[in-house]
């Protein structure tokens, strides 16, 4: 009797392992897909709501300094917007984040597994989703060519926050990095100059 109880919890470890090893990889997947999406819910709508209370426009952020010919000498990007907007989308996400709390999803237990005919079915179980720590939020200033002697000038907000998702019997911390055009203008002609705070085409010049 000893024996048998012996080989049934060997056997019951092999296949509880076995089932693990199968449903780990996809449960990874759904969590992972589920932090994203909150994520980027949450930092999407912060960021929205802050420009539409702004309405700032590309001139707030930079100016193009011209010469009496009408070309252009430089770009400067103009600190104080740089650093008031990155440090009230920072408090700003983060609040969002707070209140949010811990988010909850459904999905079938039969997503969890390789099987294409088993998706979607089976008994639903909770994936939990919530932030870890403080998001961080950094600007970009960025050059690109936009055709014939124009270059393109984008200032975009970079937010990477943490996220920790669970569902039963596994927890996983998930980092994602998002992207936000604040402001953007086409400009004629070189570029010779652009200030510290860019980065991109021609950003090693001085």
């Amino acid at each position: 009797m000893p024996l048998l109880c012996t080989l049934a919890l060997i056997s019951l470890f092999m296949l509880t392992s076995m089932i693990e090893k199968r449903i780990k990889p996809y449960a990874v997947l759904q969590a992972e897909h589920f932090a994203q999406k909150t994520a980027n819910e949450i930092i999407e709508h912060s960021v929205s709501e802050y420009l539409r209370n702004n309405k700032f426009t590309y001139n707030d952020f930079a100016a193009v300094l011209y010469d009496e010919k009408k070309k252009i000498v430089s770009v400067e990007t103009i600190p104080y917007t740089i650093n008031k907007t990155q440090s009230d989308l920072t408090l700003l996400i983060n609040k969002e984040l707070e209140l949010s709390g811990k988010r909850t999803a459904k999905i079938a237990l039969g997503s969890l597994t390789s099987s294409y005919l088993l998706t979607g079915k089976g008994p639903k179980i909770n994936i939990r989703v919530s932030p870890i720590g403080v998001a961080d939020v950094k600007l970009k200033s960025d050059f690109s060519e936009a055709g014939i002697n124009q270059t393109r000038h984008r200032i975009s907000a970079i937010v990477c926050v943490k996220m920790t998702s669970s569902v039963p019997l596994y927890s996983f911390e998930t980092k994602s990095d998002f992207e936000f055009i604040l402001a953007e203008n086409i400009l004629i002609g070189d570029v010779p100059d652009i200030s510290p705070y860019a980065t991109g085409k021609n950003s090693d010049k001085s």
